[in-house]
C-alpha cells in the first residue's frame, strides 16, 4: 500500500497521514485538498511530507497546502515547525533554493478600460527597463563591501539608493529586513553570483505582470488595501536569484556532512538537517536571513523600476500614476515565531517552502493600517488566467502555523508543458494576453495548463478559514525571463 492510500479523510478538505505510517514518524502529515486536487496528489509528495515528520523536534504536524507538488526533499507547499528552544532542527531543503522567493503587489490610479489599447506599449517599456531571464544582470554592480550593506539592510538599502520611498517598507513582511543576517556567513561564490543581479527577474515562473482587479469579494478589506474594481495593479514575483541559490547549495553540503555528528538519521539526503542551536544550524540561519534581505532589496528595486517604466511610458509622474506598495511577502523562508503548543507558548522555527504567511487580524507583526482586517496574502496564479489577493484569518494559526498557499502549483513538468504548447499553439493558449520575454522557451514552460486551477486552490484555503478572498486579479500583460 502506498502512502497516499494511507491518507485518512478527517473532515472536508483535510487528509491526514497518521503517526506510524512510516518508521520514526513523530507527528501526522496533514494535507489540505479538495477531491479534485487530491486526485492529482503525487505519491512522492506524500513521502516527502512523511520524511519531514520523522525529524528531531518537529512540532504538532507537517502541513501541506493545496498547491502541493514534489520539491527538493520537502514538498512545495509544505510547512514544518521545529522546536527552536529544544532539539528542533533546521533544514535548508525544507526552505528551498530560491530563498525568499516572494511576491510584491503595487497599486496604481490607472483603470483597465483606460489603458487597454496601451498594454502592448506599456509591457515593451517594462521589458526595456527590467532585466529578466537565466543569468540576467542589471545596471547595479556592487563590490563585496556594498553587497554586505544589502545583506544587512534589505529593502531599506534599495530605498536609501533611490529605489522607492520610506513608506514602502511599512507594507513589506518584517519591514523588508531580517535582523539575524550575517554577511560573513555567505560564501565568496554567492557574493559573486549576486553582485550584478539586483533588480532582475530571473526565469521560470518569475514575472512582472500588469493586472486588473476583476472582482472584489470583501469590500472592507479592499478599502483597507486601497483597491477597487477595474483598478490596474503591478505584481512582481522574484527572489534572491543566484545568491540565494548558492547559499542553499553551500549549506546543504555542510549540513549533510554534519548531520551524523548529531546522531541524526536522515530519511532522505535532500532533507539534510542539523540542530537549529548547533554552530552549523545557526550559521545557516544567519546566511539564509542575509539572502532573504537580498531578495527583499531585489523586489523593492524591481517594483519601483517597473512602476517608473509604466509612468514614463504614459507621460505621468509616479505621484500621478498612484504608485503605492500594497504588500510584499516571502514564500521560501524560515522564521522564528511564537505559537501555543499543548497549552504552552513556544518559539518555533517555521519552515515555509512554497508557502506564505497569512496572519489574522490583530497580529502584532502586521502594519498598523492593516491590523484590523489582517495580512494581505498574494496568490499568483498562472500566466493567462488569474491571481488572487486574500487576507489572513484566525484559522491559519490553528491549522497551519499562520500559513497559506503561495500559488497554483505545477501539474506538468516544463518538458510536458513545452510539448503541449507546441501541439496546441501558444497563440491559442494565451489569447489576448500580452507577453514579452527574453526567450520563447520560458513562455512555453509557463502556459496556464502547466498549473492547477488557482481558483480551486483558493477555495480550499477559504473554506478552511485560513485566508479569505478579497479580490480576483486578471492579467493584462506579463514579462517573463
Amino acid at each position: 500500500m502506498g502512502l497516499k492510500e494511507r491518507l485518512i479523510r478527517k473532515e472536508r478538505f483535510v487528509w491526514e497521514l497518521p503517526v506510524g505510517s512510516v518508521e520514526g514518524q513523530k507527528v501526522p502529515a496533514v494535507f489540505y485538498l479538495s477531491e479534485e486536487l487530491f486526485e492529482g496528489l503525487e505519491e512522492e509528495a506524500v513521502r516527502q511530507a512523511a520524511n519531514a515528520a520523522t525529524l528531531p523536534g518537529v512540532t504538532k504536524a507537517i502541513y501541506v497546502m493545496p498547491d502541493v507538488h514534489v520539491g527538493y526533499g520537502f514538498p512545495v507547499g509544505g510547512v514544518m515547525a521545529t522546536d527552536a528552544e529544544g532539539e528542533g532542527v533546521v533544514s535548508p531543503g525544507a526552505i528551498g533554493y530560491d530563498i525568499n522567493c516572494g511576491v510584491r503587489l503595487i497599486a496604481t490610479n490607472l483603470r483597465a478600460y483606460e489603458i487597454a489599447p496601451k498594454v502592448e506599449g506599456i509591457m515593451q517599456a517594462v521589458f526595456k527597463e527590467v532585466p529578466a531571464g537565466v543569468g540576467s544582470t542589471g545596471s547595479i554592480k556592487l563590490p563585496r563591501s556594498r553587497m554586505k550593506e544589502v545583506l544587512i539592510k534589505g529593502a531599506a538599502w534599495a530605498v536609501e539608493e533611490g529605489f522607492g520611498r520610506p513608506e514602502d517598507l511599512t507594507h513589506v513582511e518584517s519591514y523588508g529586513s531580517l535582523p539575524n543576517a550575517d554577511p560573513d556567513a555567505v560564501s565568496r561564490e554567492a557574493y559573486e553570483r549576486g553582485s550584478d543581479e539586483l533588480g532582475t527577474v530571473g526565469s521560470g515562473n518569475h514575472f512582472v505582470e500588469l493586472q486588473a482587479v476583476e472582482e472584489v469579494y470583501d469590500e472592507e478589506a479592499a478599502r483597507a488595501f486601497g483597491i477597487e474594481k477595474q483598478q490596474v495593479l503591478i505584481m512582481v514575483h522574484s527572489g534572491s536569484r543566484g545568491l540565494g541559490h548558492q547559499v542553499c547549495t553551500d549549506y546543504l553540503k555542510l549540513v549533510l556532512k554534519s548531520a551524523p555528528k548529531y546522531g541524526i538519521r536522515l530519511p532522505d539526503p535532500q532533507l539534510a538537517c542539523v540542530p537549529f542551536n548547533s554552530e552549523e544550524g545557526r550559521r545557516y540561519f544567519r546566511a539564509m536571513n542575509a539572502a532573504a534581505n537580498y531578495a527583499f532589496a531585489n523586489r523593492q528595486i524591481l517594483g519601483y523600476k517597473a512602476a517608473q517604466a509604466v509612468a514614463k511610458h504614459l507621460g505621468l509622474s509616479l505621484e500621478e500614476l498612484g504608485y503605492r506598495v500594497i504588500y510584499d511577502h516571502a514564500h521560501n523562508i524560515g522564521k522564528l515565531e511564537k505559537y501555543r503548543v499543548n497549552g504552552k507558548e513556544k518559539t518555533l522555527l517555521v519552515h515555509r517552502k512554497g508557502a506564505t504567511r497569512a496572519f489574522p487580524p490583530g497580529h502584532p507583526e502586521l502594519p498598523p493600517d492593516y491590523r484590523r482586517v489582517g495580512q494581505p496574502v498574494i496568490i499568483p496564479g498562472d500566466m493567462g488566467r488569474a491571481s488572487y489577493l486574500l487576507v489572513g484569518r484566525p484559522g491559519a494559526v490553528e491549522r497551519s502555523f499562520g500559513t497559506a498557499c503561495h500559488g497554483a502549483g505545477r501539474v506538468m513538468s516544463r518538458r510536458q508543458a513545452k510539448r503541449y504548447a507546441r501541439e496546441v499553439g501558444p497563440e491559442k493558449i494565451l489569447k489576448d494576453l500580452v507577453v514579452v520575454a527574453r526567450g520563447r522557451s520560458t513562455v512555453l514552460e509557463e502556459i496556464p495548463q502547466a498549473y492547477k486551477d488557482v481558483s480551486e486552490v483558493v477555495r480550499v484555503i477559504e473554506e478552511l478559514g485560513i485566508a479569505k478572498a478579497v479580490a480576483r486579479l486578471r492579467p493584462l500583460g506579463t514579462l517573463k525571463g
